[in-house]
């Protein structure tokens, strides 16, 4: 594909994202933006930015990753403990908010490389089920944990508050099973739209960049990727740790749009990271348009569907059915060729004469 294409391709993908901001502004504005669907805006961004980022491992990398809640919960805790713990040094919540971003990619980043130099040299199976088990022990270790915070520093616990050991100032930022409580309300729509985009541009010059094209190859054939002379190690490395620090953001996102982050199983359980791998299957592997609109459509449709509570389960197992077919199908690929086909031709009539 020559840079124009890619550039032409890449644009599109941008436009539908700053398309879909503009669409619900205007719905906004006129009055035809219901309650339903402003409370899960921000959701649906963090979806798309989940499902972008696990596409980079499973469709470009090639690895089959369950623990994506995983670093998504270690994102989503650190900037919201980093936002509470500074909240009387930096008074100003914008700032304390994107800086909360930054730890939390960095400290979900830095998890992908100490998770993935042992891990990447498992195969399948067993990568899917040590990824998973990251995620259920980060998820649990975060369940028993207690930490505050009064003039002689940071205490840590893992049996209760009172075993803290903390003067009358001190503060319980982290209280075990019950999470964070009163993080401030800082996702905005805006905001999640940015960090959309901003993973959406990363993700696409890494794929079209030369280490991308690295990372491509070790997934097509590992052996020919090694005999001239590719570090397997180092980009399988970097994608991953890509994709777990993307995560992070997406995490530290769902952190501030809620007043209370707690480490449940619905939140950052099993459910959570194949829900995700749903989005990206659905999507197609590889193509980074396809799970962003899987993610915003699976995302939608429940809610869309609460007034058929009787039937909603129904359709939305249709709709998935549905859409594996049209994307993983051989016969439903076959026609979408022969359809792009036809359409080139009537597009370019006079290419047949010409040649």
């Amino acid at each position: 594909m020559n840079k124009n294409k890619i550039r032409m391709q890449n644009g599109i993908t941008y436009g539908i994202v700053v398309g879909c901001w503009i669409l619900v502004q205007i719905m906004d504005k006129t009055g035809h933006l219901t309650s339903l669907l402003k409370g899960i805006l921000v959701p649906l961004c963090m979806y798309s930015i989940l499902a972008v980022s696990l596409n980079l491992t499973v469709g470009i990398l090639g690895e089959l990753s369950l623990g994506h809640a995983g670093f998504m919960c270690v994102g989503a805790f650190s900037g919201a403990f980093f936002t509470k713990c500074m909240e009387q040094v930096l008074p100003n919540l914008q700032i304390r908010f994107f800086l909360a971003i930054l730890i939390g990619a960095a400290v979900a980043g830095v998890c992908g490389i100490l998770i993935g130099i042992p891990v990447l040299r498992l195969k399948g199976d067993y990568l899917a089920i040590v990824t998973l088990a990251f995620g259920e022990i980060i998820k649990n270790l975060i369940n028993v944990m207690y930490i505050g915070l009064d003039q002689k520093g940071f205490h840590f616990s893992i049996k209760d508050t009172m075993s803290l050991g903390m003067d009358e100032t001190g503060v319980v930022i982290i209280k075990g099973a019950q999470g964070i409580t009163g993080t401030p309300k800082a996702s905005t729509f805006l905001i999640a739209v940015a960090l959309l985009l901003l993973t959406l541009f990363i993700v696409l010059n890494l794929i079209h960049s030369r280490a991308g094209r690295a990372i491509m190859s070790i997934r097509d054939n590992r052996i020919a990727a090694e005999s001239i002379g590719i570090n397997i190690t180092k980009y399988k490395l970097m994608a991953f740790s890509i994709s777990a620090a993307l995560a992070g953001v997406a995490g530290v996102l769902y952190a501030h749009n809620l007043s209370t982050l707690a480490a449940t199983p619905k939140n950052f359980g099993y459910n959570m990271s194949i829900m995700i791998l749903v989005f990206v299957v659905l999507g197609g592997l590889g193509n980074i348009r396809g799970s962003m609109i899987a993610a915003v459509v699976l995302t939608l449709l429940p809610e869309l569907l609460r007034g058929l509570n009787d039937y909603r389960m129904l359709i939305y197992a249709v709709v998935l059915i549905v859409m594996m077919l049209f994307n993983s199908s051989p016969k439903a690929i076959e026609l979408r060729s022969v359809f792009l086909e036809r359409f080139k031709k009537q597009k370019n009539p006079h290419t047949k004469e010409a040649a």
